[in-house]
């Protein structure tokens, strides 16, 4: 597939350093010479330098041809212009852009062929909202994603000491909660995967990944670790475009504090929250957080635009008796390092959007991607179409699918039924198959099993 990406960014970068694996021809295009000298070091793919919404720039960039244009810019309205400049000079298929500001978002019949051609539009600030939102939801968890809606849910945690599972081979958690299914679909031992089968011990600092039933996800997590209570004091550091997108969705339901350093973006605030506390001054100062009773917090979330802010205002919220720390990190290198210390969750934003830009970039009918463990796992949902002589696993009891080494599936959903994959279950066209992958380099061959053969035409 030949693919056009515009940004050299953080986010347009770690996409092409995915894609360039994959036996994708990739074109980075930035006005920032040095920071596509150093993908091109680094990669196989061809950079241009200039603006990336100028229509010379895109000829040079090869949109004449290409199959997919992503524009990832800094800017909303270059991401915008380049669009509409690929569809209206080139006519180039697919057109994905990232565009943040709320003023164009909630715009209806903006985002259309006659207006600005833009075929999928990715808000990186609601994604990252909504992730955050599910672990808050999910007390303990190290990761959230979800499914055909929001049916199935696949969860990460850590196996912790006193956990019933704990030492237990796997096989014993069916007999353990024989009315709830489940499948652990990996695990990570030392930061190595393991594929499960049903004689694996579970250890204590294990990291699962197991699938259920969004309704059976907490009697699932009762196994692996102690339930924690659910959060109820919400501390928010940071009062930009995440920070008010997780106040307004919890501030009903969860007491709410947004600690903001301008003054002027406090009114604002204090302007379009309803229940939410809105605090002058800065995350990092310790009278502050004493005044606001910081012992008490149940989740303090760092959701600045500043790392270094992030990371010692979650760090001292810890130390002076926050239960839980949830810290947003823009360099993808200290995210590994911080984790599981002090802070309890370290979250990308680049990893998080990273994952919704790949569903539209996979082949086969790929509908939800996400991207684990940095970048080194992804987790797929992908619909079986045809039939037993076009479809390589239509008609097939999941036991004879011939699945890449590494690969799991997870769940497979029909309608609205969840059904847990087992060996005997047979999988029929139109089901949603939960597949998870340990392995990037085998992403083709999972692509290909759902791409329908010639007969099914």
């Amino acid at each position: 597939m030949k693919i056009i990406i515009l940004g050299a960014g953080q986010v347009g970068g770690t996409l092409a350093e995915h894609l360039a694996r994959e036996e994708n021809e990739i074109t980075v295009v930035d006005t920032d010479a040095k920071k596509l000298r150093e993908l091109h070091t680094r990669l196989d793919i061809r950079t241009v330098t200039g603006a990336g919404s100028y229509p010379m720039v895109l000829r040079q960039a090869g949109c004449e041809d290409a199959d997919m244009l992503i524009a990832v810019t800094n800017s909303d309205e270059v991401n915008m212009i380049a669009c509409q400049v690929a569809y209206t000079l080139f006519r180039t298929p697919t057109k994905i852009a990232r565009v943040r500001a709320t003023a164009y978002l909630t715009r209806k019949g903006l985002f259309a062929h006659e207006a600005v051609p833009i075929d999928v539009l990715i808000s990186p600030e609601q994604v990252v909202t909504d992730h955050i939102r599910r672990l808050i939801e999910h007390p303990g968890a190290l990761q959230v994603l979800e499914f055909a809606g929001g049916l199935v849910q696949l969860v990460a945690v850590k196996a912790f000491y006193g956990g019933p599972l704990v030492g237990q081979e796997l096989g014993f958690l069916r007999r353990h909660m024989p009315s709830v299914d489940t499948r652990v679909a990996a695990i990570y031992r030392r930061n190595r995967p393991i594929i499960p089968r049903g004689d694996t011990v579970i250890e204590a600092d294990d990291e699962v990944f197991f699938i259920a039933d969004r309704r059976d996800i907490r009697a699932v997590m009762s196994e692996l670790r102690r339930l924690e209570r659910d959060f109820r004091r919400v501390i928010i550091a940071g009062g930009g475009n995440i920070g008010e997108r997780l106040a307004e969705h919890l501030e009903h339901s969860h007491q709410v504090k947004i600690i903001e350093h301008n003054l002027e973006r406090c009114t604002q605030l204090s302007e379009r929250l309803d229940r939410t506390v809105v605090l002058h001054g800065s995350a990092t100062s310790k009278r502050l957080l004493e005044e606001e009773n910081i012992e008490e917090c149940d989740i303090f979330c760092a959701l600045t635009n500043d790392d270094e802010v992030n990371i010692m205002s979650s760090m001292l919220a810890k130390r002076m008796g926050a239960k839980k720390v949830l810290t947003l990190i823009n360099n993808a290198a200290y995210v590994d390092l911080v984790q599981g210390g002090e802070i309890d969750i370290a979250i990308s934003p680049q990893q998080a959007t990273i994952g919704s830009l790949l569903t539209h970039v996979r082949r086969g009918d790929i509908v939800n991607v996400h991207s684990l463990r940095r970048g080194a796992a992804e987790a797929i949902e992908a619909i079986a179409h045809g039939d037993t002589q076009s479809s390589k696993v239509v008609g097939r009891a999941i036991g004879d699918i011939d699945l890449p080494r590494g690969t799991t599936i997870g769940a497979v959903v029909r309608g609205k039924d969840v059904l847990i994959a087992h060996d005997d279950v047979v999988i029929q066209s139109g089901d949603h198959l939960i597949l998870f992958v340990i392995d990037k380099r085998r992403i083709r061959d999972v692509e290909r099993l759902f791409q329908v053969g010639l007969t099914f035409f």
